[in-house]
């Protein structure tokens, strides 16, 4: 009887506990002001996101994974993304390119889903990021690749 009782208690305080739990919502601290300084002292404000910061990519089954690979840029700046098959190559129902420019323009391809299928994008002479999703037929999304593009220099 003393065990069902703690068991209980313990259930319900579990519940509030949650249901306390989800229903705030978080508070925006305030900026401070910036009335008394001069604008030409203030620094130009970053964009909110660096596109040009590489993460991890997806981890696919392996029965269903694929190769992608992005080559080396060439004189031009051009940036070749080539679609290696693998495994899972049946089950690819497409595959995307996207493009971030160290210019801050963002370019989105297709990529053919077919062994050696290859696109060129128009890279910079600078620095260049490089990410490809791969999507399934079960409707899955993978990243198959995430990597920084650097111009060669000789």
């Amino acid at each position: 009887m003393q065990k069902n009782i703690t068991f209980l208690a313990i259930l319900l305080l579990c519940a509030a506990t949650g249901m306390a739990g989800c229903t705030g919502t978080p508070q925006i601290p305030a900026l401070p002001s910036t009335a008394g300084t001069p604008a030409a002292t203030q620094a130009p404000s970053a964009p909110a996101q660096n596109n040009l910061i590489v993460s991890p990519t997806d981890v696919m089954p392996d029965n269903n994974a694929v190769s992608v690979v992005v080559q080396e840029k060439v004189y031009d700046a051009t940036i070749p993304v080539v679609f290696g098959g693998g495994k899972g190559q049946y089950l690819v129902k497409s595959a995307r390119v996207v493009l971030y420019r160290s210019d801050g323009q963002v370019i989105m391809e297709n990529l053919g889903i077919k062994k050696d299928d290859t696109v060129r994008l128009p890279g910079t002479k600078q620095t260049d990021r490089v990410v490809v999703y791969v999507s399934e037929v079960n409707g899955m999304e993978y990243k198959v690749a995430d990597v920084l593009s650097e111009y060669r220099t000789r």
